[in-house]
C-alpha cells in the first residue's frame, strides 16, 4: 500500500509539473524582444523599414525602461535626451519619448548598432555581453 500512495503523489506531481510548463511556454516571456511584444502596443506605422518593429506606451522613456531592465538585464545601457538605448545578446531595445510616451523599437543589434553607432558607439560593448574594454588580462583598470 505504501508504494501505491507514492505513485499517486508522483504521479500528481508530474501532471502538476507538466502544466506549469505547458503554461510557461504559451504565456512566458523568454526574451526581451517577447517581453515588449505582450506589454506594449503594436504601432507598425512608425516601424524602420523592415528592422526596427515599433511598440507604444503612454509612460515616459523612463518608466518603460525601467519595465524592461527590470525584467531582461541589458548587456549596456545608453541614456541621453534623445531615448534610452537597451543592448542585449542578439537584440536592441531602443525608447524613444514622442508626445503622448514613447515608442519602443525592437531591432536586432546587426542593424541597430549601426544605426543608433553616432549615439551609442562609444558606450555600447559590442558581442556577447563583453565591454567596450573587451577581456583580456587587465580589463577593466
Amino acid at each position: 500500500m505504501t508504494y501505491r500512495r507514492w505513485f499517486v503523489v508522483g504521479a500528481a506531481v508530474a501532471v502538476v509539473g507538466a502544466l506549469l510548463a505547458a503554461f510557461a511556454i504559451f504565456y512566458g516571456n523568454f526574451s526581451p524582444r517577447g517581453y515588449v511584444q505582450d506589454r506594449y502596443n503594436r504601432a507598425a506605422s512608425r516601424d524602420i523599414g523592415g528592422q526596427a518593429v515599433a511598440y507604444t506606451s503612454t509612460k515616459t522613456p523612463s518608466q518603460v525602461a525601467k519595465e524592461v531592465t527590470d525584467a531582461w538585464q541589458p548587456a549596456d545601457q545608453y541614456v541621453d535626451g534623445s531615448g534610452v538605448y537597451l543592448r542585449y545578446d542578439d537584440d536592441s531595445v531602443v525608447i524613444l519619448p514622442i508626445a503622448a510616451g514613447s515608442v519602443i523599437l525592437l531591432e536586432r543589434l546587426t542593424t541597430a548598432y549601426p544605426r543608433y553607432h553616432s549615439t551609442v558607439g562609444s558606450h555600447w560593448g559590442w558581442g556577447r555581453g563583453s565591454t567596450v574594454r573587451g577581456g583580456g588580462p587587465g580589463a577593466g583598470k
